[in-house]
């Protein structure tokens, strides 16, 4: 067993930290004051192939493993987790989608400008009334001979407005069921495509969340992914992908938090020491390190297995459940040991504490996390 990363995967966590530190942490607490969608940023990580890592270079990726895309993830989330959640779904929702189910003409016209960062995308499954349940899709695409005829409402889409093309899930025959459901891809721009206002949200302020409104819009049957009643496969099996994903984001956001209460309890000094050297700071740190520890193991066995060509759903929802409670343990803690200081923005440790909640709540809760690894160990 070998817990080393090779000399690549050092290089590349090297590239994504100083990225982080030079282009992301400045005006990255202006961004989230404003809600300002980081476009300069994100343009430069489609330049440094940050946007399309686990892509083939055949369709204009990087050709990394999982864990190398994990890496970068962390270290992105350190700084920036709105940065990094344009990241994550490109990389694991959008490219990853396209590149496994796609045929070779949807690659060949949409995921080569996606994985080169010429421009992003959007993955559409969630709804007013299809969140956990992700079964009860209200948004149809009716069969028309060449094309569907798609009418819907699509509900907290991360890079909603920036994104240029969209891969939404609808249902095509009701009385299928789940079955019935497929993945169409749709482009910005189609006649009757509406992108709501922007979600005012708690955290990750500078990603752009909104609504989509889809009234008769026309979409091509050579943009359905897959067999027809392959869509609901297909989002779950992606989702499963996009858990490592957040769960790396789940970890850097821990792990920033830590780093910069470490380095504050050494330059605060109370009762004429640094906190640092007092028993209640101590134990906060050192179970903030351990558990982060822990998560990062889980996060890169669960890149691992993807690797391996393994199952890994059990290893992906594991990672995210843990993390994701890390993130939120750390960045209360990060908090706390700031004291006064922690909770007024220019310390960054409060935006790292509303950003981590919704790592818990996206690309499935933590209560489905549970299902997930019940079933698993438990079987179906």
């Amino acid at each position: 067993m070998n817990f080393e990363l090779s000399e690549e995967h050092l290089m590349i966590r090297q590239a994504a930290r100083d990225f982080a530190q030079n282009e992301l942490k400045p005006g990255v607490i202006e961004r989230d004051e404003h809600q300002k969608f980081p476009a300069e940023q994100i343009k430069k990580m489609g330049e440094l192939g940050f946007l399309g890592m686990m892509v083939s270079p055949k369709y204009g990726g990087g050709g990394m493993d999982a864990i190398s895309y994990v890496l970068a993830m962390e270290e992105i989330s350190k700084v920036d987790a709105s940065a990094s959640v344009v990241m994550s779904v490109n990389n694991s929702l959008v490219c990853w989608g396209l590149e496994t189910f796609g045929n070779e003409e949807q690659k060949l016209k949409y995921l080569v400008p996606l994985a080169k960062g010429e421009i992003i995308g959007a993955f559409c499954l969630s709804e007013p009334e299809a969140g956990s349940d992700a079964t009860s899709q209200h948004t149809t695409a009716i069969d028309a001979g060449d094309h569907y005829v798609l009418n819907g409402t699509k509900n907290w889409i991360t890079n909603g407005s920036n994104a240029s093309v969209y891969i939404v899930m609808a249902q095509t025959d009701v009385a299928k069921g789940h079955k019935g459901i497929n993945a169409l891809i749709v482009e910005k721009g189609a006649p009757g495509f509406t992108i709501g206002p922007k979600e005012n949200k708690l955290g990750i302020r500078g990603s752009d969340t909104h609504s989509l409104m889809f009234t008769d819009v026309k979409v091509p049957k050579a943009n359905r992914i897959g067999e027809d009643g392959f869509g609901f496969k297909f989002a779950m099996k992606t989702l499963t992908g996009g858990r490592i994903g957040i769960a790396a984001q789940a970890l850097g956001i821990a792990g920033g938090a830590y780093e910069l209460a470490l380095q504050y309890s050494k330059e605060r000094k109370a009762f004429g020491v640094p906190i640092s050297q007092h028993q209640a700071i101590q134990f906060k740190l050192a179970d903030m390190a351990t558990n982060i520890e822990a998560a990062r193991l889980l996060c890169y066995k669960a890149a691992w297995t993807k690797d391996q060509g393994l199952d890994y759903t059990l290893s992906a929802a594991m990672a995210k459940l843990f993390a994701s409670q890390v993130a939120m343990d750390t960045t209360i803690e990060a908090v706390q040991v700031h004291g006064g200081y922690g909770y007024v923005k220019e310390f960054h440790v409060e935006r790292l504490m509303r950003d981590a909640k919704i790592t818990q709540i996206y690309e499935g809760t933590s209560e489905v996390q549970k299902i997930v690894i019940a079933r698993q160990i438990i079987g179906k």
